[in-house]
């Protein structure tokens, strides 16, 4: 099982271990197994070229999930794509550190890959109290 984080763009990120073992730890609690996720982090440009090209959508947004798996029952290979620029924008229109939304957005991608949707409200409230549970547990620890 590995997380393994790559940049295209500058990003400082702490206690890369500590999130690692915790993302992990959402995979197991969710009853998932994980075996890859690499975790990009990149521009609002390369990630909106990935959105018109993989999805057809001509939109920004911070984060594309690919779940690269071979199967619904094989463990998890999946790839997350940040956009940093998103995350920074987000942060000061949610009144929130960078760091926190840059921890929230990961957890969203985590949550979409242990199966959690986002499109119905019913989803949305749902994986947005799952993301707050996520950041709050992580950031006690």
């Amino acid at each position: 099982m590995s997380v393994v984080f790559h940049q295209t763009i500058p990003v400082t990120l702490k206690k890369r271990k500590q999130l690692k073992s915790f993302i992990h730890d959402i995979f197991y609690k969710e009853g998932k197994r994980l075996e890859i996720l690499n975790i990009i982090f990149c521009s609002d440009n390369y990630l909106l070229g990935m959105n018109q090209q993989h999805l057809k959508h001509n939109f920004y947004t911070d984060i594309i999930t690919f779940d690269l798996s071979e199967s619904t029952n094989a463990p998890i290979i999946a790839e997350l794509y940040i956009s940093i620029d998103r995350v920074r924008d987000n942060s000061k229109s949610h009144k929130t550190t960078f760091s926190n939304e840059l921890h929230r957005v990961i957890f969203h991608g985590v949550l979409h890959l242990c199966g959690y949707k986002d499109k119905k409200l019913a989803d949305i409230k749902n994986i947005r109290k799952k993301e707050d549970s996520c950041l709050n547990n992580y950031l006690d620890n």
